[in-house]
């Protein structure tokens, strides 16, 4: 009896391996659908996060300098509307997709950029 493997049940299984691969590379783990409530909470972040980043920055400033709360409101004003731009932003984002849908953006890109 030999030690050494048979090489045409190794090539077998190599096909078989690589047939098992191929399928599973085929089917990407992309989700490609998002909810209504996935895009409101985006939104709301987005929100909230230019609120508190603007109260952090005033707060700081205020704190070193001691004019508490003058550059607090002005900073949280500020980070109010680029939280305001961010989600008026993300809104166009999702109604041109909604409405062109991915396959006419490709082709929209595909028209101004000459191809």
């Amino acid at each position: 009896m030999s030690d050494a493997p048979d090489p045409k049940r190794l090539d077998a299984l190599q096909a078989k391996i690589d047939a098992l691969k191929g399928k599973d590379a085929d089917v990407p783990k992309v989700e490609e659908h998002y909810s209504q409530a996935q895009h409101a909470w985006r939104m709301v972040i987005e929100l909230v996060s230019g609120l508190g980043i603007g109260f952090v920055i005033g707060y700081g400033i205020d704190w070193m300098l001691g004019t508490l709360p003058i550059f607090l409101v002005i900073f949280t004003m500020l980070g109010f509307v680029a939280g305001v731009k961010t989600m008026i932003r993300t809104a166009n984002e999702l109604q041109k997709g909604n409405v062109l849908g991915p396959k006419a953006l490709d082709k929209e890109e595909d028209a101004h950029h000459g191809g």
